[in-house]
């Protein structure tokens, strides 16, 4: 039993360490739960802090939160390896003093703050297809996926239709599609798609999925046939090429 009740209180402090409350011994799953949802406000918290400054010394955040310096340090440091501040730089003082440690938000801190991107995309694609024709609607997709595939590495001399799809997997993945491939019994070769990266718009602007069929297209260098569309309520979106197109105009086909 004393091994017991030591191990309650040292979870107990540690709810207080990080979140300043106290907390009764043996209260832990109360404290754990209740220590959850603080953290994650006083971490939200110093977020929107460093959003609204552009950045900010431990002494300047832990004034405007409340809490010691030790304690901000270790949300720093927990956000700090999730990728959401930076290493501080350091900012000199105007009077005499030791220079200040300065943090600031990274790239991906960003997208925790709500954004009206998606509304706006639908509402410009609305305008647009209410004064551009069809026809040039789709010539202007198919241009998008043209700039898009010239970005992506062209068949290399000796290489293996296997290879090819694994360098076009590998293009597209960094382009947030989270695709894979595999061949088929009949010796077809199968694209899945398993994140849409216009998710939200595609549903209602089907513009969108013939522009990535056009990208894979070219990509692959046959037509693709879609066996299933996310923007339909699929999965995913997957693509059956017949055939790959290799280096000096070769292919291989199923």
């Amino acid at each position: 039993m004393p091994c017991v009740l030591e191990s309650l209180r040292k979870i107990d402090f540690l709810a207080d360490e990080e979140t300043g409350l106290a907390t009764e011994p043996g209260d832990f799953v109360i404290a754990s739960i209740r220590k959850g949802a603080i953290v994650q406000t006083i971490r939200k918290h110093i977020l929107e802090i460093l959003k609204e400054r552009g950045g900010a010394s431990v002494s300047e955040l832990a004034d405007e939160l409340g809490m010691a310096p030790v304690s901000v340090r270790h949300h720093l440091d927990i956000l700090q390896g999730q990728g959401l501040v930076t290493i501080p730089a350091v900012r000199r003082r105007r009077s005499v003093g030791r220079p200040q440690q300065i943090y600031t938000l990274t790239d991906a801190a960003l997208e925790q703050f709500p954004n009206n991107l998606r509304a706006l995309t639908n509402e410009v694609l609305e305008e647009v297809k209410a004064v551009v024709p069809p026809a040039e609607l789709k010539g202007i997709f198919e241009r998008i996926a043209q700039r898009a595939a010239a970005d992506a590495p062209p068949p290399r001399a000796g290489q293996t239709a296997e290879e090819r799809m694994t360098e076009i997997v590998s293009f597209l993945s960094a382009k947030g599609y989270l695709p894979r491939w595999e061949i088929t019994e009949d010796g077809a070769y199968l694209l899945h798609i398993s994140n849409c990266p216009y998710a939200g718009v595609s549903e209602e602007h089907p513009e969108l999925c013939h522009m990535d069929a056009t990208l894979s297209h070219l990509l692959v260098g046959s037509t693709p046939h879609r066996l299933c569309r996310m923007a339909a309520g699929d999965q995913r979106c997957t693509y059956r090429f017949e055939k790959v197109a290799l280096a000096n105009g070769n292919q291989a086909h199923e």
